[in-house]
């Protein structure tokens, strides 16, 4: 069976989009009603903005969503998935390329959520630290140990985990991870605690946005990272989507239920290719490829 999956933060780089923007008038039409729902030049900055434009959080989030579901609509017929995933943010890719959502919808969400969870940051000091070489049990243990804030936040793959919260707490947390073995507890460069109790303004916020925003049922299960469950009833599409913000990125979980499912082949639709060795330390058997736009002749 064939499964997309859909990057999420991280993935950015500068020139993303540029070869659809310039080869398809499909993408192009969609990357300019983007520049007018946004109220900026996306495009500019996407294509020939430095890293540091392309890391604000209002413009990777929407930046990231454009590039993979654009791709995605420009696959045409060859774009038919069995099972759809996206991580963190790429679940709301995953949910407008399944049909689940409207490209204008999904990309007004997804603004929504990129100054939602910057005003969060923002209120209060927080990052997120990657864990090397320790079991998650034990990850969740020692976090369970540390006076404030800290939680497992993503579970990418076996040995990876990523712990979110307080400043303080994450500083304490890598000390005593590090005690327990770990080969790196290692203090992320992002802007602040997603997916942790920190994130709850955000969570509220968005909250009021999803509800008033139409979803529909998808052409094919989204394995949701809340549950890492097949999902296709609308309802509990927008709950899981709410819960997100503060609830962990069960990865590792979702791609092992996708396989178990009977998925053969995972397919990365955006920027990057992280997805696709997370799949291959999670199930080395596993094939995978990226998603190409090829030019038409």
């Amino acid at each position: 069976m064939k499964a997309y999956i859909f990057p999420g933060q991280g993935a950015q780089f500068s020139g993303m989009g540029l070869d659809l923007y310039e080869n398809s008038p499909e993408a192009q039409e969609l990357f300019e009603k983007a520049n007018k729902i946004l109220g900026f030049q996306i495009t500019d900055i996407m294509f020939e903005g430095t890293a540091e434009q392309l890391k604000e959080t209002k413009v990777t989030q929407p930046a990231i969503f454009l590039h993979s579901v654009i791709l995605a609509k420009t696959l045409g017929e060859a774009f038919k998935p069995e099972m759809v995933a996206g991580h963190s943010l790429g679940e709301f890719s995953a949910l407008v390329a399944a049909g689940a959502l409207s490209f204008e919808d999904g990309l007004k969400l997804v603004s929504q959520r990129a100054l939602a969870m910057q005003k969060a940051c923002e209120a209060a000091p927080s990052n997120m630290a990657a864990v090397l070489g320790l079991e998650d049990e034990v990850v969740e243990n020692v976090c369970n140990t540390i006076d404030g804030v800290v939680v497992a936040a993503n579970y990418n793959c076996p040995g990876q985990l990523v712990i979110s919260g307080e400043v303080e707490a994450i500083n304490k947390a890598c000390d005593a991870l590090k005690e327990a073995g770990a080969k790196r507890a290692l203090v992320l460069p992002v802007g602040g605690a997603f997916h942790s109790p920190m994130m709850e303004p955000a969570r509220e916020e968005l909250a009021a946005a999803i509800e008033n925003t139409t979803f529909s049922k998808p052409n094919c299960p989204i394995y949701q990272n809340v549950t890492a469950n097949a999902v296709t009833d609308e309802n509990k599409i927008k709950a899981n989507l709410i819960s997100q913000l503060t609830a962990p990125v069960k990865w590792t979980q979702s791609v092992q239920q996708m396989i178990t499912d009977g998925a053969t082949l995972f397919t990365e639709v955006g920027p990057g290719n992280v997805l696709q060795g997370l799949v291959k330390k999670i199930d080395r058997s596993a094939e995978t490829a990226s998603a190409t736009f090829e030019t038409q002749a």
